[in-house]
């Protein structure tokens, strides 16, 4: 119960460390300010603020004397650092410092949909030759195809329409599009490039490595007035009441889900079991993410799925199912006329009655 408090004070005693070094150069930049005008500039409440310079007086240099600590005059409700025990000295980074930002603005630069990459690049420049870090032996790859990540960002800069051939992983079918570029995302790690399709008359997500090729078409992109970017501030699925509710009873291994799916409800059961109920986009998507899980997954609601996933089942048991004739012996053989049931799996097996109910 202590551990969730640790991180929080942690993350607490970063964010006024990092304050309080920004705190002193601002202040001696603008001698005299007011605190309620300072707190406004530094988005902090007034009382934070009459704290964090209370702590200041005990902050400066080894020896901590009265000559060495941090000080200041107020007038009034103004402020004026007096002494500033060497903060306003520019910092200057480690190596190893130097090197994660440059690993950083590297991998910025890779992402698609970086609207400045230009700016990138030159802080990139600066850091590395302030850093002497001038090729470096590091390179930063994003997962994917690079190649048809470049294509696509090419497409979406130069404003051309692309024929493309895409994996739709929600009906389990591959289409040929139309589409009119609007913009290259990165969301979750992964490529995404959002563009108005012809075909579906609607602006659409397109996941990078789910395209199986691309054309650049001759013609221009051509994006309807009605074609408005989605708002992806809490990811690629939204989940909405429209859409289909499936219920699961899952065991300790299927917890997963939780963490990587947008659940309705979280209950927890008998023993180890939980109950998990979330939105999908279809009941065929829902099938086979079922058959993907373990036998501690059970679909309690709703009954379409359940029949469907045993359903599908039955028919992958049946294909593995030998006849018993096959298994007989010929009547001139000697030993047992029978030698087994038929190969496969009884209709009774649990493996089914794991995945439904």
């Amino acid at each position: 119960m202590t551990r969730p408090a640790a991180r929080g004070g942690s993350r607490a005693s970063a964010d006024r460390l990092a304050r309080l070094l920004n705190l002193v150069p601002y202040l001696l930049a603008r001698p005299g300010i007011e605190i309620a005008e300072a707190a406004g500039d530094l988005g902090v409440t007034e009382r934070q603020l009459r704290e964090d310079l209370e702590l200041l007086w005990v902050c400066g240099l080894p020896g901590y004397g009265p000559g060495d600590l941090i000080d200041m005059a107020f007038d009034g409700d103004r402020v004026t650092i007096t002494y500033d025990a060497g903060i306003d000295r520019p910092l200057r980074l480690t190596p190893d410092e130097a090197l994660a930002l440059v690993v950083a603005l590297r991998m910025l630069a890779e992402t698609p949909g970086v609207a400045n990459r230009e700016a990138v690049e030159r802080a990139l420049a600066k850091i590395e030759d302030a850093g002497d870090l001038v090729g470096a032996p590091v390179a930063v790859r994003l997962p994917g195809d690079t190649r048809r990540v470049e294509a696509l960002r090419a497409a979406v800069e130069g404003g051309k329409a692309l024929r493309i051939t895409y994996y739709t992983a929600a009906r389990d079918e591959t289409t040929e599009r139309v589409i009119d570029p609007l913009r290259m995302l990165m969301v979750g790690g992964r490529a995404y490039v959002e563009a108005w399709c012809r075909r579906a008359e609607a602006v659409r997500l397109f996941r990078a490595d789910r395209i199986d090729a691309i054309t650049e078409l001759a013609e221009p992109a051509t994006v309807p007035p009605q074609a408005v970017p989605h708002d992806l501030t809490e990811g690629v699925f939204r989940p909405s009441p429209d859409l289909p509710l499936i219920t699961l009873r899952i065991g300790r291994g299927e917890r997963w889900i939780t963490e990587y799916y947008p659940c309705e409800r979280v209950e927890a059961g008998d023993g180890d079991q939980w109950l998990v109920s979330l939105r999908v986009t279809d009941l065929g998507w829902a099938r086979r993410f079922v058959l993907g899980l373990g036998p501690d997954a059970t679909v309690v609601a709703p009954v379409e799925l359940a029949e469907q996933v045993r359903a599908t089942v039955a028919a992958a048991l049946d294909a593995y199912a030998v006849p018993t004739a096959a298994l007989r012996r010929p009547a001139s053989d000697s030993g047992p006329t029978d030698l087994a049931s038929p190969v496969g799996v009884p209709s009774g097996d649990p493996a089914m009655a794991g995945r439904t109910q």
